[in-house]
C-alpha cells in the first residue's frame, strides 16, 4: 500500500541507530524506515513518527504496534519538531527525512497527486488544511500561476501553461487530475509531448509543493534543529527535485558554518541501478547526512 523506503540500507547506516536512543521519523508514511530504525535500535530504542496525513498514522501504527510504546505516531508536521520538543523535554539521537510523496499518495485518485489517475485537483497531505490545487489553479491570476509552476516546478513552459489553465477556466473551472494534465499535454509544442518526462510531471509538482507549502516547512525544520538534536545525533534527509535539494544543501552548510555541526556527506549519496530498477520511484533521490557536536565524524567522499 506505501512505497519502498528508498536507499533503506544508507539511511540505516548513517543514523547508527542503537539501543537506548531516541529517534524521529519525520515523514513516517508507512513505517518503513521506523520500522528499520526500531530493529536497530533493538530491544529499547524509541522512534518518534511526524506525518501530517492521519491515512499514514493510522496504517503505520497498525503496522508498528508490535513495537509498544518504543514507537509514538504523532498527527503533526515535521516542521514542528522544535516545539515538540519544548512540550515534551525530549531531544533526539538521529532523525530522518523522506521527502517525496508516498506511493500510497500517488496511487489513491482521491487524492489528487498524480495526473495518472482521475480524481479531484486537491493534492492536500492534510485534509484539514483551506486550499486545495483547484483552488489556486481556479483564482490565481495568469501573472501569479506563471510564476508558481515556474518557480516550484521550474517548467520551461511555465507560461503557456498558465495562459491555458485561465483560458480553460473562462468556460469552467479546472477541478480534476485529468483537466490539469490537458492543459500541460496541449502547452508542450507537439514535438515534446512524448519525451522522458511527462508534460504534466513539473506543473503538478509545483501545485503541490504550493499547496502544502513544502519548502517552507523545509526551512523550518533545518532552523530548529539546533534545539532538536543531542550531541552525535544523525540528520539525513532525502530529496527528489533540485529545489529541495539545494535548500537542504544550503541548509545544512548554515549549520556546519555556525559550528554546530558537521557535514558528513560532502556529495549527496544516490541509489543503485539496482534500486532503481527494483524502485523506479527512487531515481531521482539525493541524501545528505549532517553530525551535531561530533568533531570525529566519519567524512563520506
Amino acid at each position: 500500500m506505501f512505497h519502498t523506503p528508498v536507499l533503506l540500507k544508507e539511511v540505516i547506516e548513517f543514523l547508527a541507530p542503537r539501543s537506548g536512543g531516541v529517534y524521529f521519523d519525520g515523514t513516517l508514511g508507512g513505517g518503513g524506515y521506523a520500522e528499520a530504525i526500531l530493529e536497530a535500535s533493538s530491544p529499547d530504542g524509541r522512534v518518534i513518527g511526524f506525518d501530517i496525513d492521519a491515512d499514514a498514522i493510522a496504517h503505520a501504527g497498525d503496522r508498528l504496534k508490535g513495537y509498544g510504546g518504543r514507537f509514538t505516531a504523532v498527527n503533526r508536521n515535521y516542521s514542528e519538531i522544535k516545539k515538540y520538543c519544548d512540550e515534551s523535554s525530549l531531544k533526539f539521537n538521529g532523525l530522518v527525512l523522506d521527502l517525496g510523496v508516498s506511493g500510497y499518495q500517488f496511487d489513491e485518485g482521491t487524492r489528487g497527486f498524480s495526473f495518472g489517475k482521475e480524481g479531484p485537483l486537491d493534492m492536500r497531505m492534510n485534509a484539514s488544511l483551506n486550499v486545495t490545487a483547484a483552488d489556486l489553479a481556479n483564482s490565481l491570476s495568469e501573472h501569479e500561476l506563471e510564476r508558481l509552476i515556474r518557480e516550484f516546478g521550474e517548467e520551461r513552459f511555465a507560461g503557456r501553461i498558465a495562459r491555458r489553465i485561465v483560458e480553460r477556466r473562462r468556460t469552467k473551472p479546472v477541478e480534476t487530475t485529468q483537466e490539469l494534465e490537458e492543459i500541460c499535454y496541449l502547452s508542450y509544442p507537439p514535438p515534446l509531448r512524448r519525451g522522458r518526462i511527462h508534460p504534466a510531471t513539473l506543473t503538478f509538482q509545483a501545485f503541490r509543493i504550493a499547496v502544502n507549502e513544502e519548502l517552507e516547512n523545509l526551512k523550518v525544520f533545518l532552523g530548529s534543529l539546533t534545539g532538536a538534536v543531542l550531541e552525535g545525533a544523525r540528520v539525513v534527509i532525502i530529496s527528489y527535485h533540485s529545489l529541495e535539494d539545494r535548500i537542504v544543501k544550503e541548509g545544512f552548510k548554515s549549520l556546519a558554518h555556525d559550528g554546530g555541526f558537521k557535514i558528513v556527506t560532502k556529495k549527496p549519496v544516490v541509489p543503485t541501478d539496482e534500486e532503481v530498477a527494483k524502485n523506479p520511484r527512487a531515481r531521482s533521490a539525493k541524501l545528505r547526512t549532517v553530525t551535531s557536536h561530533e568533531k570525529d565524524a566519519v567524512i563520506h567522499e
